[in-house]
């Protein structure tokens, strides 16, 4: 059993998403989004950038993964790159493939790359890093997503903002629907503890669009227009009912970093966000 590096660089077949303005609010309501311009559905929020190529986030394994590995396979980190927002009335057109893996003594990480157009201009980019438990592929080939870790030096000083946020008991039963993704370990309680969790569990993306709202209230004055990208890795599992705080520092030249923790513990790391003027 291996991965099939023939298989990385093929493009998956385009899929087609239209925007409607009801989807854009009921993704702003599913993750508590406080920014007037998302709630009233003018423009996306932008975590909702994972929506319209959702149908399309996997597919590209199939060409490369082992299909008997797909139950080990994690979202380790996510990377949006931003062209400009998205908007009721969009055609969207996405596709995807796998553009590189990596064995490493825990597992192999893995990367998709996304983009979604409208009219033949890109609207965004995504980079997505998969993890594959337990299985070491063997030597990297091709390419991985970009980097965007954390400089260690910035914590020598205070950060510029600090946002306490609290998921709710039935987030995910909102998220889900709202996002497409009915993963029954966000769902099912005895789903997710057959799977290793303690219960029920946000999903990641959730956590992630909270960040957004975060980064883009303190550092970008709620205007999703400045946001050009936006990028995490997933380090723990949140649970629906606790508190989140995101410690924002800003890196210079429009750019900054953040950290999500519940208590002492880092749910989120090597956050990164690139602001822009307009």
């Amino acid at each position: 059993m291996k991965f099939d590096a023939t298989g990385l660089d093929k493009w998956t077949e385009p899929v087609t998403f239209d925007v409607t303005r009801e989807r854009l609010v009921e993704y702003a309501l599913a993750t508590n989004d406080p920014i007037p311009a998302h709630h009233a559905g003018d423009v996306a929020s932008p975590v909702f950038a994972i929506v319209p190529v959702f149908q399309s986030l996997l597919e590209p394994a199939l060409e490369v993964v082992p299909t008997s590995l797909f139950g080990k396979v994690l979202h380790g980190e996510q990377d949006f790159r931003f062209h400009r927002p998205i908007r009721p009335g969009d055609s969207l057109v996405s596709r995807a493939k796998m553009t590189g893996f990596e064995g490493l003594p825990k597992g192999t990480r893995a990367t998709v790359y996304l983009e979604c157009t409208s009219g033949g201009e890109l609207v965004n980019e995504q980079y997505v890093t998969f993890f594959v438990r337990g299985f070491d592929a063997g030597e990297k080939q091709g390419v991985l997503g970009p980097g965007h870790r954390f400089d260690e030096a910035l914590r020598e000083r205070a950060p510029v903002a600090k946002v306490s946020q609290h998921v709710d008991d039935d987030q995910t039963f909102r998220y889900g629907p709202a996002a497409g993704d009915p993963m029954p370990i966000h769902l099912d309680e005895d789903v997710a503890r057959a799977a290793g969790l303690p219960g029920i569990i946000a999903h990641g993306l959730c956590t992630m669009a909270f960040t957004s709202w975060a980064v883009l209230t303190e550092v970008a004055g709620s205007d999703v227009d400045r946001l050009r990208r936006l990028a995490v890795r997933f380090a723990s599992p949140v649970l629906p009912g606790q508190d989140l705080s995101t410690s924002i520092w800003d890196a210079g030249s429009g750019t900054f970093a953040f950290e999500t923790t519940v208590g002492d513990k880092v749910v989120v790391k090597d956050g990164f966000a690139e602001i822009g003027d307009h």
